[in-house]
C-alpha cells in the first residue's frame, strides 16, 4: 500500500478524544506544482519518490486532534542535523517532542523517528510513512494501548534506565578511523540496522552539549561519552 493509499483509508474513521469529543481526519490541501518543484529543489539530489510525490499532490498532511497537524511537507524544520541531516518533521506533541521522518543522501524515505527532549531519547518508531500513518489511526483508536502512546510514555524511559539499552551491549567492530570524522574521545556506538520499532538510544546521558555524529546514512550515530571529573578522581586516587 502507498502512503496516499493508507491516508485514503483512514478518512472515513470516525475517533473520539478523551473528553468525548468525536473527530475524524482533516486533510490539508494537495501541493501545486510550483510547491513540489520546490521542494524537490531542497531535497538530497532534488529527488522526491514517486509515491511521495503522488501523497503530497493529494495532501500535504492532515489535522489530527492529540497531535496538531501531521506534515509531509516540511523539510528541515526539525534542525538537529547531527541526528538527522536530512528529514521530514511529521509531527509535534506540543512539548518539545517530534516525529521525524528519516530522509538518505539518495533522496530515498526512510523510517520514522520519535525525538524526545525529556528523557533525551531516540525510538525507532515507524518501518516508513505507511506505518506510521497507520500509528497515528491506531492511536486515534486505541489511546494509551497504541504503538504511538507506549513509546511516547514508557518505551522512552526503558530506554533512558537502559533495561532495553543497546550501547553498552554493542560489542561489533566499526571501522571509523577513516579521517573522514573527528571521534571524541570516548564514544559509544547506537546501531538501529535492522532493529524493531520501540527500539532506541539515550543521546543525552552526557548533557545537552554530547558530540553526536551520523557518519552515514545508515542508522548508527557515534555518541560521545563524558565522564564526569568524580569519577576520575576516584579512578586515580585524586590526582591531577
Amino acid at each position: 500500500m502507498t502512503p496516499k493509499q493508507q491516508l485514503e483509508s483512514i478518512l472515513s474513521n470516525q475517533y473520539e478524544s478523551e473528553d468525548g469529543d468525536l473527530f475524524k481526519v482533516e486533510l490539508l490541501v494537495g501541493m501545486t506544482e510550483s510547491d513540489i518543484e520546490n521542494l524537490k529543489s531542497q531535497l538530497p539530489k532534488n529527488n522526491l519518490p514517486n509515491e511521495i510525490e503522488e501523497l503530497l499532490r493529494f495532501s500535504k498532511g492532515f489535522e489530527f486532534l492529540g497531535l496538531e497537524e501531521i506534515r509531509f511537507d516540511s523539510y528541515g524544520h526539525f534542525g538537529f542535523e547531527e541526528m538527522f541531516p536530512n528529514s521530514i518533521q511529521l509531527a509535534v506533541d506540543g512539548f518539545g517532542n517530534f516525529w521525524i521522518l528519516d530522509i538518505d543522501s539518495n533522496g530515498s524515505w526512510n523510517s520514522v523517528y520519535y525525538a524526545c527532549h525529556d528523557p533525551a531519547v531516540i525510538v525507532k518508531h515507524s518501518e516508513n510513512l505507511v506505518e506510521f500513518i497507520k500509528h497515528v489511526d491506531e492511536f486515534g483508536q486505541k489511546g494509551n494501548q497504541s504503538n504511538l502512546d507506549i513509546i511516547h510514555e514508557k518505551t522512552v524511559m526503558d530506554i533512558w534506565s537502559e533495561k532495553v539499552g543497546i550501547m553498552e551491549k554493542n560489542e561489533k567492530d566499526y571501522d571509523f578511523e577513516n579521517g573522514q570524522v573527528e571521534l571524541p574521545e570516548m564514544f559509544l556506538v547506537a546501531d538501529l540496522t535492522d532493529k524493531p520499532i520501540k527500539t532506541g538510544f539515550p543521546w543525552g546521558k552526557s548533557g545537552p552539549k554530547t558530540k553526536i555524529i551520523r557518519p552515514t546514512d545508515e542508522p548508527i550515530w557515534i555518541v560521545e561519552k563524558k565522564v564526569n571529573q568524580g569519577f576520575l578522581s576516584r579512578l586515580f586516587g585524586g590526582k591531577k
